[in-house]
């Protein structure tokens, strides 16, 4: 089923690229323009200039890996609107469902929301080709510039203990919000689903990446000391 907003291109197959590495690249290169718009505002709420500083080298980051994807589909003859038009809607709702409160579960949110998603479009670079596959991983890379949550985090719960449980109850909604969308990505989208398939995926594997998906995210959560 494949739910494109009305007035949204679909993605097609454009200059012998496969519909469903154009459908890829565009929710990862809007995923990636989503996370430096974001980064870049909650930026401005953090409490000091050090943060500031991190918050603001994160959301750089995003948005050069936005513009290596951009410029990789313009070379491969894809047009970017048209790639990410089809994921503005769907991208948009789990924003708006996991809208934080405050400059930490902002942070919270880009370490663990941002990693889920990285975590499954890591998984999918199995079924694309060679040159597309090296764009996606290094997009794709675990950055250092994220590791200060980690830290800030811990400083927030040895400070105050009862900062934990929230925070806690915080990292399970968002991932529940983002198993939703990937799978709301691999299953929706018509093209996807064929990549899956053609690539020999059965339901089995498919559940397995998702138990893959969990385990990264408890790692992460433990990472900041928070129970998953």
């Amino acid at each position: 089923m494949d739910e494109t907003p009305p007035g949204a291109p679909a993605a097609t197959e454009t200059s012998a690229v496969p519909a469903a590495v154009v459908d890829l690249l565009g929710v990862l290169a809007y995923g990636e323009l989503t996370a430096f718009i974001r980064m870049a505002v909650d930026c401005d709420l953090a409490p000091t200039l050090g943060l500031k500083t991190s918050m603001g080298r994160l959301a750089t980051t995003d948005f050069e890996h936005y513009s290596l994807l951009v410029e990789h589909m313009r070379e491969r003859g894809i047009d970017p609107e048209a790639a990410m038009a089809p994921f503005v809607a769907p991208i948009a709702v789990y924003h708006e469902r996991t809208r934080p409160k405050g400059w930490l579960e902002g942070l919270v949110k880009g370490y663990v929301g941002e990693g889920i998603a990285r975590d499954f479009y890591r998984e999918m670079t199995a079924f694309v080709d060679a040159d597309t596959r090296e764009v996606m991983q290094t997009a794709l890379d675990d950055r250092s510039e994220a590791d200060f949550v980690v830290q800030i985090v811990r400083d927030t719960i040895r400070t105050d203990p009862r900062a934990a449980g929230p925070l806690a109850l915080w990292g399970r909604r968002l991932l529940g919000e983002a198993l939703s969308q990937a799978q709301a990505v691999a299953v929706d989208r018509d093209a996807m689903s064929a990549l899956l398939v053609g690539g020999g995926v059965d339901l089995g594997e498919i559940g397995r990446m998702f138990t893959r998906l969990t385990d990264n995210h408890t790692a992460r959560m433990h990472r900041m000391g928070l129970e998953a």
